[in-house]
This record gives C-alpha cells, structure tokens and sequence, in this order.
C-alpha cells in the first residue's frame, strides 16, 4: 500500500528539512547540508512510487 504525500512530508520534515513553499500543489524542500527535494500532490494523496523512492534518498543522503 503506497504511503501518503502527508506522510512523506512529515519524513522530510523529521530529517530536518524546511518547507519553502511552492506553487500550486507543489512543495520544496531544502536541507542544511544543501540537498533539495519538491513534491507534489495533495496531503490526502497516494504517493507515487518515484516519491517514496526520492523522498528515501534524501533523507539517506543527509543521515549518512
């Protein structure tokens, strides 16, 4: 069962990345160590597999 956009976010969020805003039904993010990542989609959503895959990587990315 994929995961929620809203469940995504709050992922982001708890690996310390800021929400920038966005236009429209987009969401940036950025890091402190300088990785960026958007999103897109309502909160409610279904998350696509990409997502999941991409939201994973970042928080890899500034956890190593």
């Amino acid at each position: 069962m994929p995961k929620k956009i809203s469940e995504l976010i709050r992922d982001l969020k708890k690996a310390g990345f800021v929400d920038r805003g966005g236009k429209g039904s987009h969401r940036n993010f950025t890091h402190a160590k300088g990785t960026k990542i958007t999103l897109s989609g309502s909160p409610s959503h279904d998350a696509k597999r990409y997502q999941e895959r991409d939201v994973e990587k970042a928080v890899r990315e500034v956890t190593e």
